[in-house]
Parts: structure tokens; sequence; C-alpha cells
């Protein structure tokens, strides 16, 4: 059990250290090569941050861990949106906008609302991968149309930097960070899983998501440190579409996952958190921190609920 906890440890370094190094190289990579920092936000940095979902849920998907592959990406934006968004408003109230809730949060919610209603027919098929991803590139190219500034910002750790070969070798490296932290973190949860008494898909919804929301996370902490309050709540947002669509859609579309009692449970919480978000982001146009404190009360609650099952 003690090594069990210690390669899970060691695999969320590895996620985290190996997103860090995706989103950085690639965007000066890009930046070189003369890539708008549009397309840096929505593809390269986007992909970065969410690749530990990804590499975690196709693993757990071909090793048969299906409730893992699917907990892994529900319990994570549901991380994201209770946690993540509930610490950040108590740090200091975050202000949103009609384009954040109309455009994006309303099309998070219609996604979540759909994956539930498709799990009740029991499996989540290549179909429906399939429709995940073009709702993904339809959505991207919408964004493109209209030219806005998604993910435009300037990131910190490229700023004054210029791209060189030790970069093309760090996004290697990242990618097989991402992917030895994957195996390593699916293989650790199981024996945890099965040492503790619980599920699988405890564990992948709690601990697991936990661990590959740390990239998340941490670009939370320092937009919110450098006061970029929209840019928080796009990337939170934005993650969660990304983990629906591109990480849960090509993960369908490559094998499809079948839809567990737990799972249709988790979905159904997750529709309403994102329903909840929509709302607080709605009323005044602003998350308080109580609000924030509201968020994170739920997201703990269900982690006591789901322990105790």
């Amino acid at each position: 059990m003690l090594i069990d906890i210690v390669t899970f440890c060691v695999s969320a370094l590895l996620l985290w250290f190996g997103a860090n190094w995706i989103v950085t190289s690639a965007a000066l990579i890009a930046r070189k090569f003369n890539v708008s920092e549009l397309v840096i936000g929505l593809t390269i940095v986007a992909f970065g941050t969410s690749a530990p979902e990804f590499l975690v849920t196709i693993n757990a998907a071909f090793r048969g861990q299906n409730d893992i592959s699917l907990s892994n990406v529900v319990g994570s934006n549901i991380f994201n949106l209770g946690f993540i968004l509930g610490l950040m408003a108590m740090i200091k109230p975050l202000v949103s906008n009609r384009t954040i809730v109309y455009r994006d949060g309303l099309l998070l919610f219609l996604t979540t609302a759909g994956i539930l209603a498709v799990s009740f027919t029991g499996e989540l098929g290549r179909w429906f991968g399939g429709a995940l991803m073009a709702l993904l590139v339809g959505y991207l190219v919408v964004l493109g149309i209209k030219r806005e500034p998604v993910g435009g910002e300037e990131l910190e750790e490229t700023r004054g930097k210029v791209a060189s070969w030790m970069d093309a070798m760090l996004l290697v490296a990242g990618f097989l960070a991402i992917a030895a932290g994957g195996h390593l973190m699916v293989s650790a949860a199981t024996s945890i899983a099965a040492a503790l008494g619980v599920s699988s898909w405890v564990i992948g919804v709690t601990i697991v998501a936990a661990g590959t929301s740390l990239p998340e996370l941490v670009t939370c902490l320092a937009a919110s440190v450098k006061g970029k309050n929209e840019m928080l709540l796009g990337n939170l947002i934005g993650s969660d579409f990304f983990n629906f669509a591109g990480v849960l859609g090509l993960t369908c579309l490559l094998k499809p996952l079948p839809v567990s009692p737990e799972a249709k449970s988790g979905l159904i919480i997750l529709v309403a958190m994102v329903g909840l978000v929509l709302i607080l982001l709605r009323t005044g146009w602003k998350v308080r921190r109580w609000e924030g404190a509201l968020l994170i009360a739920i997201n703990l609650a269900r982690w006591g609920h789901d322990f105790m099952q």
C-alpha cells in the first residue's frame, strides 16, 4: 500500500511537470513559426493542461479500467468547478461576462447534459465520440472565425524567450512524462482502491481526478495573483469542455465506454454543478467569496459521500 501511495505521488509529479513542459515549450515553438496566440491557446495550451486527463483516461480504457477512465473526466470537471473555482473565488471574487456565461458556459452545460442523456443507453459509443469531436472542431472554427483573443495573453513562462532546440527536447520529454505518469497513476489507483476496499470509480472521481487537475490548479493560482479573472474563468470552463469534447470524445472514438450506475449518478451531480456555477456567474456577474466557499463545501461533501459508499 505504501509503495502504491508513493507511486501515485510520483505519477502526479510526472503529470504536472510533463504538462508544464508541453505548454511552455510548444508555445515558444509555435510563436517562432508565427502561429497566432489564438491557435496556441486553443490547441497547444488546452491540450497541454488536459494531457494528464487524456493519458489517464485512454490508458485506463485500454486496460479495461472503464470506471477509472470515465470517472477521471467526470471527477476532474467537478473538481475544476467545485474546488478550484471555489478556491479562486475565496481568494478574490471573480467577475464574469455575457460571453463566458451564454456562450462558453451554456455550451458546457448542454454538452454535459447530452453526455448524461446518452449514458442512459448504457454505453458511450464510437458514434457519440465522433459527435463530441465534431462539436469541439466546430467550436474552434467558430472562435477562429470570430478571431477572439481566447488564450491570447502571453504565458509568463515564455515572456521574453525565444524557442531553441532545447524546447523541442522538452516537448518530447513532456509527452514521455505524462505517458509514464498516466500509466503509473492508473496502476497505483487500482491497487489503492483494492487495498481500501472501495470501488475504482470512487478512487478515479476523487484522488485521480485531483491529481490530473494539478496543471489547472497551478495555472488558475497564477492567473488569480495577476488579476486575470476572465482568463481564469475561461481556462476552467474551456478545460472542462475540452475534457469532455476532446478527451472523452477521442477515448470513446477509439474504444467505447460502458457506463456504470455510479457513472450516471456522477454525471447527474456534474450537470447540477455546471448549472449552479452558471447561476452564480450570472447573478451580479460575479462569483463572491461565500459562493466560492459553497462550491468547495459541495465538492468536499461529494467526496465524503463517495468514500462512504
